[in-house]
């Protein structure tokens, strides 16, 4: 039914009879043995065409795995169906429709944040790149030309390409791709502690007193005092949320709001930005509802918080004050906030009241200090108070007796010192009691 042909140059082909008529099958240069193999798969769709047999499961996964090519030509002959051109996804219609799908789902600043990314693939790899050309190779291509020609720092660099490997991995989910290029490309950490700043009470009131009006020092004392975030938790403030009795106001968080129970938290009115909410109630004749009802008109018909542009007016305020703009001017108020706080208060309570977890805080939050370092150099000076706690206690003095004299962190470390040293010692010395001696 089919037999194999070699031609005087080398290559062969494939001599078939279909419904009567002879037809060559071009097979190029091959070896014998592959040639041997695919008369054979020839033979049994001939057979299958001659009888009109369907095609048995494992001949037509066979069909399916081989390439474009010889199935154009295995049709031409009648043998198998043509096959229906598979639709080429460019990477600008997938990274489009990718957008638009997350539109719903997604805060406006998140898709601004996407928006970067994609403009960045769409860049470096064109507009109508197949998204099936693209390899691992590319992927790396990708990484390193935002590092050079984009000059982004390592850590926005590993946010981006996570997030390539999030669109990706969108559409190995939806066949339009085998694997993802983006698969260990980029990893590392997103934290770049070169941007981060310590911003001391000391500067901050500088800030506030440079501020032209009442709602700027509040929004300020808000996100340095209260680890409000800015403008979404600060503008969404209202009076109702703030009980001055109680000491605490509830804020909400759209960016956190999506989790379950993370929608609102309670927040502490501090002592230092109490002044502030006072001042601003008093000016509040007519008990507005929105406790910055200025500031929050910029983003009351906006869904887009990101559009709500804060750091143009801040940063001339600091240049007011005779200061030098910090990197990240709203974020590192924060930082500072729960930093200090976390210096006062226990970490799980500090997370809870900034709404962010303890891992988020060590990562992208807290800071340390010179005084960190300072602190610690007075370790030898508590060591030897606590030493003497000890020897005193020795003496037959109660440590409540012992500690009178000293500072009040020294009682609590001498204390300690010498409950641990009880419990290793125990009341009768080294050695345990026995009934024989």
């Amino acid at each position: 039914m089919a037999s194999i042909i070699t031609r005087p140059n080398g290559t062969k082909y494939i001599q078939v009879t279909v419904n009567k008529r002879r037809s060559s099958l071009w097979l190029g240069e091959i070896s014998e043995r592959n040639a041997g193999r695919l008369r054979d798969k020839v033979e049994d769709l001939v057979k299958c065409q001659s009888f009109g047999l369907s095609i048995p499961q494992d001949l037509a996964a066979w069909v399916a795995k081989i390439p474009d090519d010889l199935a154009a030509r295995l049709a031409e002959l009648g043998l198998i169906e043509p096959r229906i051109p598979a639709e080429v996804v460019t990477v600008d219609a997938f990274l489009t429709a990718y957008l638009s799908r997350r539109g719903g789902d997604v805060k406006g600043g998140t898709l601004t944040f996407y928006g970067h990314t994609v403009r960045n693939l769409k860049e470096f790899f064109g507009l109508e790149r197949r998204l099936d050309d693209i390899n691992a190779g590319d992927a790396d291509d990708f990484r390193r030309n935002l590092q050079k020609t984009e000059k982004l720092s390592a850590a926005t660099v590993v946010r981006r390409c996570a997030l390539a490997r999030t669109f990706f991995k969108d559409a190995v989910r939806r066949k339009l791709i085998d694997s993802n290029p983006f698969d260990g490309v980029g990893k590392g950490s997103t934290a770049n502690p070169e941007r981060q700043r310590f911003i001391d009470r000391a500067t901050i009131e500088k800030v506030i007193d440079a501020c032209p009006s009442t709602e700027w020092k509040t929004l300020v004392a808000l996100s340095r005092y209260a680890g409000l975030r800015v403008p979404s938790e600060a503008l969404l403030l209202r009076w109702q949320d703030i009980n001055f009795e109680s000491g605490r106001m509830i804020v909400h968080s759209p960016k956190t709001e999506h989790h379950a129970g993370h929608a609102t938290r309670v927040v502490p009115i501090f002592a230092e930005l109490r002044p502030y909410l006072d001042d601003l109630q008093e000016l509040n004749a007519q008990r507005s509802e929105f406790v910055l009802p200025s500031l929050q008109r910029h983003g009351a018909s906006v869904n887009n918080w990101r559009a709500v542009n804060f750091r143009t007016q801040f940063t001339k305020i600091i240049k007011r004050a005779s200061l030098v703009p910090w990197p990240r001017l709203w974020h590192n108020l924060r930082s500072s906030c729960q930093t200090e706080l976390t210096e006062r208060f226990p970490s799980h309570v500090v997370t809870a009241w900034l709404g962010n977890s303890e891992r988020i805080a060590e990562k992208h939050y807290l800071q340390v200090l010179d005084s960190h370092f300072e602190k610690a150099a007075t370790a030898d000076c508590m060591h030897a108070c606590m030493q003497n706690g000890v020897q005193l206690a020795g003496k037959g003095l109660q440590p409540e007796q012992a500690d009178k004299k000293k500072a009040p962190e020294i009682q609590e470390l001498t204390a300690r010192y010498v409950s641990i040293q009880k419990r290793k010692l125990g009341d009768t010395g080294f050695e345990p009691v026995t009934s024989t001696v």
